[in-house]
């Protein structure tokens, strides 16, 4: 049989290692070259055995020099713990089990750490490790992620999916193929094509009757998706001879779950169809993290979206916003939907989350009763150039001291973060007390109502809601006092430039005047006064805005320049919310089915009414 040139190379070397032997026999330069020559020809098994007859010969050397060598090379038991430890820290974040795309068997994590210690690759490990006591930890884990490296199936359950009970201790490739083990089957060959011994898919490799081993799988499923090596895509309703853009018409684009198995992984080939299909940015898909950011844009993302167990359209999200929350099956949607939401608000401090339209929870007035309710966009305003900008402060800080502007940011930096606690929403609020409410004329028979709305401080406006009039008539004919608020976010020191562009009117319409002169007074026990009155400032600001002449001589450090650019934002249209205040000092929303646009009035209303608080919502 005919040699090649790998086969001479590696006898020339071997020859050459054994005449180093041969001349020292206590020597460890002959064995090290011999591992070395064993190591390159995948003869790893006795390239291990040379090296600790290497290491024998360091350690009883007579040369105290030559015995220092031995402390930059590791025995095969040393090699074996530092490898052992990088293992497991590797399976922390993979899967509980998965299949072996080889035997078509599932294997939970010690099985996975048994296959590749029998594994070529594992000795091959062991054998460069023990010859580099000082390997970074880095390069070891990325070498140990290439065996353990796992591929994930995006799908959308079909029918009787099989789960665990129907495929443990079974041979997959054994099985009727029908159905979802047909779909199975594919995939983990697909895997095994494309190079990949592990395999995961989610109908059967999680035990869903174990409650702790769910919950665990549900709050890790974001890293996993994240740490996978591949994704493949099935989609049973998308042929292969589709056309671009077939994507956007899938079911599999309409699932709850679905969401997280396209924002998770780090790159998909199909991204932009992706993100036609989804409306979801491709960019986010691509360089997405898990985290209470741009809250109400994923809550967006969910509104459309359906789930066969209905507590799952709100668990589906605990991974993209980066919680960690109880699993409890039964609980029912809303009841999921708000411990989500009391998160993210609590949490982040993020008010985003309260902007939407519908009905309400019964949990608290605060929150929608359903993740529909955030389909309508958020409310947008467009936005000051820089130089509409300098010119508003420029104009402003004719008549604000720079005292005044400082004091009046600093207050507001002070205020507290929205929470929850007993049920009940803390809320920090600009309010503003509303004088009066009329039904809109000429309205038939319609679902929701259209109300004619005064609130000292404001424009007029119109509020739409589905809540019956006798909620607004006997508001007025009690003296419940009403409220107007723009809820607080210390985000709103960090915005950029807004605009204060007018706001076109909502219609041409007349109030007579208010019958509501005496509104009962608010309750401190349920809302902690901030400010007593903050007309002096917005006072100055809109006299500025009328054309005071400029000071002169003046100079204004950024934190002085921050807090009158502070100021403009404030005189900005806003989303407001309108609350009822209840017997006991509390508040409740009152739901609308459009959004609530606000803008101040003038000088002398703002003036005059214009406060901040603490508020209670039930």
């Amino acid at each position: 049989m005919n040699k090649t040139a790998l086969d001479l190379a590696l006898d020339a070397a071997l020859l050459n290692a054994q005449a180093v032997i041969d001349f020292n026999p206590s020597s460890y330069r002959g064995y090290q070259l011999k591992h070395a020559a064993l190591h390159g020809a995948q003869r790893y098994d006795e390239a291990i055995a040379t090296f600790e007859i290497m290491l024998f010969k360091l350690e009883n050397s007579p040369d105290t020099q030559i015995q220092n060598l031995r402390q930059h090379y590791l025995s095969p038991s040393e090699a074996e713990g530092a490898i052992r430890t990088v293992i497991h820290t590797q399976l922390d974040d993979t899967p509980l089990r998965v299949f072996d795309t080889t035997t078509g068997l599932l294997c939970d994590r010690e099985a996975q750490i048994s296959v590749f210690k029998t594994s070529t690759g594992y000795n091959e490990l062991l054998s460069f490790t023990m010859n580099h006591a000082d390997l970074p930890i880095g390069s070891l884990q990325k070498m140990v992620e290439m065996s353990f490296g796992y591929v994930m199936l995006f799908h959308r359950w079909e029918g009787k999916e099989p789960l665990l009970h129907d495929i443990q201790n079974k041979v997959l490739y054994e099985l009727d193929a029908v159905g979802g083990i047909l779909k199975l089957q594919s995939f983990c060959k697909i895997a095994r094509e494309a190079g990949y011994r592990w395999a995961w898919s989610d109908t059967c490799c999680i035990d869903k009757n174990d409650d702790l081993e769910l919950q665990q799988s549900f709050n890790s499923m974001f890293v996993w998706y994240r740490r996978s090596a591949l994704t493949i895509v099935y989609l049973a309703d998308v042929t292969p001879s589709s056309t671009s853009g077939a994507l956007a018409n899938s079911e599999w684009n309409r699932r709850g779950w679905t969401v997280v198995e396209s924002l998770a992984p780090k790159s998909v080939a199909i991204m932009r169809e992706l993100g036609r299909a989804t409306g979801i940015d491709p960019s986010a898909l691509v360089a997405f993290h898990p985290g209470m950011g741009d809250a109400r844009e994923k809550l967006q993302w969910a509104s459309t979206r359906i789930t066969t167990l209905q507590e799952d359209i709100a668990y589906s999200f605990f991974g993209i916003f980066g919680v960690h929350l109880p699993v409890i099956y039964g609980e029912k949607k809303h009841s999921a939907l708000r411990r989500l939401l009391q998160e993210i608000v609590t949490r982040s401090g993020d008010i985003t989350a309260l902007d939407w339209v519908g009905k309400s929870s019964e949990f608290n007035s605060c929150l929608p009763a359903d993740i529909t309710s955030y389909k309508a966009p958020p409310s947008t305003f467009p936005s000051l150039t820089k130089d509409e900008m300098q010119k508003s402060v420029s104009v402003l800080r004719n008549t604000v001291t720079v005292e005044l502007a400082s004091e009046f940011y600093t207050l507001f930096d002070q205020l507290s973060a929205p929470r929850f606690a007993d049920c009940r929403l803390h809320l920090p609020c600009i309010t503003f007390r509303v004088t009066a409410v009329r039904r809109r004329r000429g309205q038939g028979q319609e679902t929701t109502v259209t109300y004619e709305v005064q609130a000292d401080g404001l424009c007029d406006l119109l509020i739409t809601t589905e809540d019956k009039p006798s909620q607004f008539s006997g508001a007025m004919d009690t003296k419940q006092t009403l409220l107007l608020v723009r809820p607080w976010s210390r985000y709103f020191l960090e915005l950029p430039d807004s605009a204060l562009d007018e706001m076109k009117s909502l219609s041409d319409w007349s109030i007579a005047p208010s019958s509501l002169d005496n509104l009962a007074g608010t309750s401190r026990s349920h809302g902690s006064r901030f400010i007593p009155c903050l007309g002096h400032f917005f006072g100055s600001f809109f006299d500025a805005l009328h054309g005071v002449p400029e000071k002169k001589g003046v100079v204004y450090s950024e934190s002085h320049l921050q807090a009158l650019r502070f100021i403009v934002r404030l005189g900005q249209p806003f989303s407001a919310f309108l609350l009822a205040q209840q017997p006991g000092g509390e508040y409740k929303r009152i739901a609308s089915d459009r959004n609530i646009i606000a803008r101040v009035k003038d000088t002398t209303t703002v003036r005059s009414m214009m406060d901040v608080r603490t508020l209670e919502i039930l």
